[in-house]
Parts: C-alpha cells; sequence; structure tokens
C-alpha cells in the first residue's frame, strides 16, 4: 500500500475519532439539560431543606457543598447551578446552567401552590414573574449589589420586606408538605395578622 492511501486511512480514522468525540459532547451536554429539568417534584417540604440564617437552601444538581459555600460567604459569590433558595414555601429562585438568563444572572423564580399532597407551579419565569401579592420577582431582587448575585438579605440592598420574622417563621413552620404537627397557638395567630397585612384595601 503507498503511502498516499496510508494517509488517507489515517486521516478517515482521525475524523472517524473526532466525530465520534463530538458525539460523546453532544450526548453529555444533553444529559447536563435533562439534568436540570424542573418540575412540581423538585420542590419539597421547605424544612426539610438546609436552613441558612432566616432562609433554606437545596441543590438539584447534588451540589449543596457549593451552595452552601456561595450562601455563607462574607463577601458574596456566584451560586452555582442547581441552586434553590427559598423564604417561605409558595416561592422560590433557581439557578440555571449559565447562559439561561443574562437580565437575571441565570436565576428562574417559581410561585407556588403548595398542600399536603405536594407542590403546584402556578407561575414560573425571568423578569416577568408576578406573585400573588403583586410584587414582582425580580423586580425585588434586582437592587441586591452585585457581589450578593441577586440574592437579598437585610444588607444587601434589596428593599425590606413589609413582613415580620415571624410571619416568616410562620410560614416555614406550617408548610402543609411537611410532616408537622398541627399549627400551633402561636403561629395561627401570626398568621392571621399576616393576612390582615396583606389583605387588598377596600
Amino acid at each position: 500500500m503507498d503511502t498516499d492511501s496510508l494517509n488517507a486511512i489515517g486521516t478517515s480514522r482521525s475524523q472517524i475519532l473526532v466525530s465520534g468525540l463530538c458525539g460523546v459532547a453532544l450526548l453529555l451536554s444533553v444529559g447536563l439539560v435533562s439534568a436540570m429539568d424542573i418540575d412540581a417534584k423538585s420542590f419539597r417540604c421547605i424544612t426539610k431543606m438546609t436552613p441558612v440564617r432566616q432562609f433554606y437552601v437545596d441543590n438539584l444538581q447534588s451540589n449543596l457543598d457549593g451552595t452552601l459555600a456561595a450562601a455563607n460567604s462574607a463577601t458574596g459569590a456566584v451560586y452555582p447551578p442547581g441552586s434553590v433558595i427559598q423564604l417561605i414555601p409558595g416561592e422560590a429562585m433557581v439557578k440555571r446552567d449559565r447562559g439561561f438568563s443574562a437580565a437575571t444572572h441565570d436565576w428562574e423564580f417559581f410561585e407556588f401552590d403548595v398542600s399536603k399532597d405536594g407542590t403546584k407551579i402556578r407561575r414560573r419565569g425571568t423578569v416577568d414573574v408576578v406573585n400573588r401579592f403583586g410584587g414582582n420577582c425580580f423586580g425585588c431582587h434586582a437592587p441586591a449589589a452585585a457581589q450578593w448575585d441577586l440574592v437579598c438579605e437585610t444588607d444587601h440592598g434589596c428593599a425590606p420586606l413589609p413582613v415580620t420574622r415571624a410571619m416568616i417563621r410562620a410560614l416555614q413552620r406550617t408548610d402543609p408538605r411537611c410532616d408537622s404537627p398541627s399549627t400551633s397557638p402561636e403561629d395561627a395567630e401570626t398568621l392571621k395578622q399576616l393576612e390582615q397585612l396583606l389583605k387588598a384595601p377596600e
């Protein structure tokens, strides 16, 4: 066999190898997308997540350590993909893969109906999700200083919430998806106050 024929065979084998590697890369990228398919079953009882100060975190890509490192950073950090942050049972923000949404730093916002039967997603999206109380999720988080990756806390630059910590804790403790005892009299009174606060003016 002459040199040209050997070169041709070598070139053909190289092309096959490159094509095979590209195919593997494509399959891996499809796998990553599938790993971040999010539906109602992606969310659970809020108190079974990991508590960080006043809120709870999780990670849908099995990188809870990365999420906790960002949440506990004293100087701020970018949360890893798959991070879930919830302050109350009815709302969440999830960090999607890079490139999902430049405007929201790749966060997707969710609003839920929660019951003993589980989670139902009412709304989801980026800059246009409005919760049941009329607040735009992105609008509330946008004022956060850059280093906090759009996550709000009392000293991150966001406007203060019009509810008390006691109200937030009562909502967390009474998440109907949790195997929890009946609502305490204290939480019942606090939730009654919250209901009055959020009631639309007549």
